[in-house]
């Protein structure tokens, strides 16, 4: 299937979500200000990149950056269930307080493996921040700490997400009617 830009619906303005991440990051501000220690921002690529720099903008606190790597969609629009990490931390966690900043959650397993993965790794805290969540695809639960919206059942694209690897550079959350997830 081909998207064509003129056929994307705005579901969220630029406006919108640079309002909703300046919200987020007053309130993780306000719960982390008194930490003394090391607090450790994780961007999960590829979709959150643009929700990730937003926000580490809006944080008023002393923080590291690192990024980490997950693939479970190819180039399908509904998760395979199947995580695999494309790219690890550089950073160790061990003892440090932990935000993973992700673009959506979907069905749950791929922040439930995510989880799991960094309770082995034995951080202070862990806590999770996700754009978006989709409630209607949950398969596993999973506990949001910080959320900017959450959404209906629609594909979604732009800022950050994709279709087959494009249209990641668009200032707004959009979406197609019609695209049917097991395209």
């Amino acid at each position: 299937m081909e998207i064509k830009k003129e056929n994307i619906k705005v579901l969220y303005s630029a406006e919108q979500l640079q309002e909703r991440i300046e919200a987020l990051g007053k309130q993780i501000t306000a719960d982390y200000k008194d930490v003394k220690e090391d607090i450790i921002v994780v961007g999960v690529l590829r979709g959150a990149f643009l929700f990730f720099a937003d926000l580490c903008r809006q944080l008023d606190l002393t923080i590291h950056v690192d990024f980490l790597g997950l693939s479970s969609y190819g180039n399908r629009t509904e998760s395979s269930g199947v995580v695999k990490i494309t790219s690890d931390l550089s950073t160790a966690v061990v003892d440090k307080h932990v935000i993973v900043v992700e673009d959506i959650v979907d069905t749950g397993l791929t922040m439930q493996y995510l989880i799991e993965n960094f309770r082995t790794r034995k951080p202070k805290t862990l806590k999770i921040c996700s754009l978006l969540e989709k409630p209607a695809r949950t398969i596993q639960p999973v506990d949001i700490d910080y959320l900017g919206f959450t959404i209906d059942d629609y594909f979604v694209i732009g800022y950050g997400l994709d279709f087959q690897g494009k249209f990641r550079n668009l200032p707004y959350i959009g979406y197609v009617d019609g695209l049917d997830d097991d395209e």
